[in-house]
């Protein structure tokens, strides 16, 4: 019997798991789309072990996939594209309607209630080293707010 292959493979397991838990993802979901639309939101809550950032996303329903921000700028709301998104350790960051979301653009077929979205959280720890979290996000009925619970 050789120990040594499978101590290899239950510490890489170990790790492997450790990666996956330094950020969690509550409540995911995306909003559906009408007929020719091509672009909706994705939202979620973040929660970092430690410090990290949320630096890319895609997803297979999507030709391009950004961080986006709504914030206000001289009395209008506007949204712009964010190179990442910073996750304090501990402290939960909501990706909602009107805020932070994860913005799916160049839609390949009408989203849908029911449907289920994946996507691919690319994050950042603090020794610049990367990971990455499937999210698999139900789709509400469009013009559903979902607030997120807290």
């Amino acid at each position: 019997m050789k120990v040594f292959p499978l101590v290899t493979a239950a510490v890489l397991a170990l790790s492997a798991t450790s990666i996956w838990a330094q950020v969690k993802v509550d409540e995911p979901w995306v909003r559906g789309t009408v007929a020719q639309q091509k672009a909706t939101g994705a939202f979620m809550r973040l929660t970092a072990e430690k410090n990290a950032r949320l630096v890319a996303a895609s997803s297979s329903v999507a030709g391009v996939t950004e961080i986006h921000e709504m914030a206000m700028d001289k009395d209008v709301m506007k949204m712009r594209q964010i190179p990442a998104l910073d996750l304090a350790a501990g402290k939960a960051t909501e990706l909602k309607p009107g805020g932070y979301h994860v913005m799916l653009m160049d839609l390949k077929q009408q989203i849908k209630a029911g449907d289920t979205v994946p996507i691919t959280l690319v994050f950042e720890d603090e020794a610049k080293r990367r990971f990455t979290q499937e999210v698999q996000a139900p789709v509400k009925a469009l013009g559903s707010a979902m607030p997120i619970k807290h």
